[in-house]
Parts: structure tokens; sequence; C-alpha cells
């Protein structure tokens, strides 16, 4: 009789299990004789580390002991969901899953999921989770909502990690390139439903934004529905309005377009030449990520570079792009491209391929961004990351630690473990609900577009 499909997944939950927290084994040749594996770490899953370079080694018990966790709302139309990891110690680290509309509930069940294979296993067993988790869970059939989870369990492991060795993040993946990151400002041109703001309203906030320190301002600028062929007044508007933006600003500020994988093609090339006399630091995702011919085709006929990747999925999903040479510009986004090592990972493609790498950060500026510093650190084509003003007060409201600050436009790298950021737990609770849902719904009228 064969088995259902119910029993064959349960067998293959618990083969991830025993696999996951099974000691290693075996050994490699490193040139001066063996290493074994096992001898690195002792019985029961506990790591020898020494304490503020003591000579003597004491022995914290690694081991997973619990992963909890919380769905945020932002004060926004975007929430947050962070994952919390104890060890058996008592240590807490901290991860964040990027979130969609809608699909919040998901991207959490997953992650809840995927956590039940983790207790009892070592922290350290960072890439042995990765690997397992998409070969043996996701039986290498990734999502959206898988990668996300992966992403935010990912970092917490690393949080615990570097908390324990009692060194930061990035001098874990071979220390810092540079001490100072350069940041972008977002969220600053829409209301809080999420609308383009009037022309003036914008005009006055980009200049508050530079007022503030920022010498980098993204926004959508484009009016209307995202369809691949706009109403035309939507097309010039947009236009109209950066150039509003360059004149108000002046030349030393960078302004960066977003089109949020709207355009056709031969829209994008069109909305591209009408940009070029504004200068604009780049043109973020004018075509589908999905639409790599296009975007090649877009960037061979404009001087403005072209970024895309925020919706790619880790160092496969980029393979492609740097293949066709299809942008200036790559955007990974650290809560769903697979976790920081993956984000260094494709980093280090991007870096072969003689391609920048701009994080794209539409997460908290708490755990998202911390992650975000830490990776971008240690990327030596590292050009810009983002930082979303409206996020600010949520994130300090639940965070345990001092906010993450931006001054002349740059963050400082700190050197506390981890990544950083503590959470609030009683804040965190306090902040639940239920998700925040898009305002849109198919009894609206129609209009005509091929907006799919």
């Amino acid at each position: 009789m064969r088995p259902s499909h119910r029993a064959h997944d349960h067998d293959r939950s618990r083969s991830l299990q025993r696999r996951l927290r099974a000691p290693q084994s075996g050994s490699f040749s490193n040139g001066a004789g063996s290493y074994d594996s096992r001898a690195a770490r002792p019985p029961g899953g506990c790591a020898p580390v020494s304490s503020n370079g003591s000579e003597h080694a004491t022995e914290i018990d690694d081991r997973v002991h619990s992963i909890n966790t919380y769905l945020v709302d932002s004060g926004t139309t975007k929430n947050w969901l962070f994952v919390q990891l104890r060890t058996e110690n008592g240590l807490t680290g901290w991860g964040e899953c990027y979130t969609a509309p809608d699909r919040e509930h998901a991207i959490r069940a997953v992650t809840e999921r995927l956590a039940d294979h983790l207790i009892g296993a070592s922290v350290f067993d960072i890439r042995r989770f990765t690997q397992m988790a998409y070969q043996d869970a996701a039986t290498k059939r990734g999502s959206m909502e898988f990668f996300c989870a992966v992403s935010g369990i990912e970092q917490a492991l690393w949080d615990v990690v570097g908390k324990t060795l009692d060194q930061p993040i990035y001098n874990l993946l071979g220390g810092a390139t540079q001490d100072r990151i350069r940041v972008y400002a977002n969220g600053w041109s829409f209301s809080p439903a999420g609308g383009l703001n009037p022309t003036e309203s914008v005009l006055t906030a980009a200049e508050a934004m530079v007022e503030a320190g920022f010498d980098a301002l993204k926004l959508d600028p484009f009016p209307g529905l995202w369809c691949p062929y706009p109403d035309k007044d939507d097309v010039i508007a947009g236009v109209e309005l950066v150039g509003a933006l360059r004149e108000r600003l002046g030349a030393s500020i960078d302004l960066l377009i977003e089109g949020h994988r709207r355009f056709a093609p031969r829209v994008a090339v069109r909305v591209a030449k009408l940009l070029e006399e504004f200068d604009p630091f780049w043109l973020e995702e004018p075509v589908p990520s999905s639409q790599l011919d296009g975007l090649a085709e877009v960037r061979s006929r404009t001087t403005i570079p072209i970024v895309t990747g925020e919706d790619l999925y880790t160092t496969t999903g980029f393979r492609e792009v740097f293949e066709r040479n299809a942008v200036d510009i790559i955007n990974p986004d650290v809560c769903n491209c697979g976790g920081i090592l993956e984000l260094t990972n494709i980093a280090a493609l991007a870096h072969a391929n003689l391609v920048a790498v701009a994080p794209h950060n539409y997460n908290s500026t708490s755990v998202g961004l911390a992650s975000t510093l830490q990776a971008s650190a240690t990327m030596p084509t590292f050009l810009i990351t983002e930082y979303f003003v409206n996020f600010t007060r949520r994130s300090a409201d639940i965070s345990a630690t001092p906010p993450i600050t931006v001054n002349d436009g740059h963050i400082v790298l700190d050197e506390r473990p981890g990544h950083g950021v503590e959470l609030n737990e009683e804040a965190l609770r306090h902040a639940e609900g239920d998700p925040v849902r898009r305002t849109f719904s198919l009894a609206s009228p129609k209009e005509a577009n091929i907006g799919y």
C-alpha cells in the first residue's frame, strides 16, 4: 500500500530534524595534517569560546532551545515579522523576515514550521540549516514565503553566533571593508496610506530630508496604475516631478528613481530618455526582473544606471542577471534573499562581474537594517543602502537598544556583538495585531490597463 502524501511529508520532516540535530562527522586535510570537525565542538553541541582574550576557554551550550515569531504593525501599510531565537544557555538572537501585504501569515507559518527543525541543533550550523531547508523541507522548490522565512531565521542564528564569540557579524565574515555605510532616504514622499503626495508636499519633504543630512533620496514619481503601458499623462507628471526636485534641490543631491517593475521595455526606454536631463543616480526596476532581455535593452539605450534584484532570491536567482549584463547595480534584500551569508555570496558574484551592490531594505530600521549593515560592510562593490525614514519611530519604540542613527547620510559601524540590535519583547507583544490590508478591490470600477 502506498503511503499517503501526509505520511511522506511527515517522514521527510523527521528526516530533516534528525539531520540537523545529528553530530557532524568527517575530516579534511588542511595541508598541515587533518582536521576533524568532531573535535572542534564537544559532544552535546557546546562550542569552545574564549572570553575577553582569556587563555582559558569556557564551554557554552549553543543548541537552539526555542524560536518565536512576532508580527508587528509598523504604523504604515507595511508589517514587520521578527524571529526570536534562544539557546540552551539563554542567549537571544533576532532576525527579520521580509513581508508583503496579505502574505504575512503565510510567511509566518513557514517560518514557524522551519523553526521546528532547528530545536536542539547548534547555532553554528548556519550553512547546514539553509542547505537542508532548501533541499529537504522545500524539496528544492523555493518561493517568496520560503526565502523570507529562511532569511529571518538565518539572521537570528548569526546574531547568536556573534554574541557567543563576542564579535560583530562582519568580523566573522572576513572583516569590514568600510566603517561608514552610505544610505538613501525613502518613505518621505508618500502618505501613510501609501499614495504619492501632491507635488509641493513632495518638494517640501525633500528639502526636509536634505536638511536632516541625507544627500540621496529615492521616490516613485509616477502616479497611476502599475501597468506596462501607463497613461501618457502619468509618465509626463512623473518626469516633471523629478525635474522639479532637481531644480529645487540642486545638482549635488542624488535622486534615485523607482519604477516598481511596472513598464514594458519600450516604455521604460522612453521614460529613461525623458529623465536623462535630470541626471538621476539610477532607475530602479523599470522592467520586471523576469524580463532580463528587456532590462538589458533599457540599459543599452540610456545613460542612467539600471537596477534590479529586490525580488530575486539566492545566488541562483542572480546568475542570469550577470550573464546577460542586464543591469549596472543589484539590490538584493537581506530579509528575503536567503539571509546575511547569502547576501554576501550574491555580492561576491557582483564583484566578479563589476556590478555595484545597493541592498534593498524595505524592512524595519532595527533588525533588518542592522543585518543589512553587517553584510554591506564586507562588500567590495557596495554602493549605498536603503533607510525608511517613516519607520524610525516605531522601530525605536520596539527596540531595547539605542536606535541606529544616520549622520550626514551615513551610518557608522559599531562593534557590538552580533548585529547589535535587541528588541523589547513586551513592546513587540503590545504592537502585535492584524496585518494591514492593501486597499484594492475587484469590486472597484474597471479601468483600461494591461497591468498583468
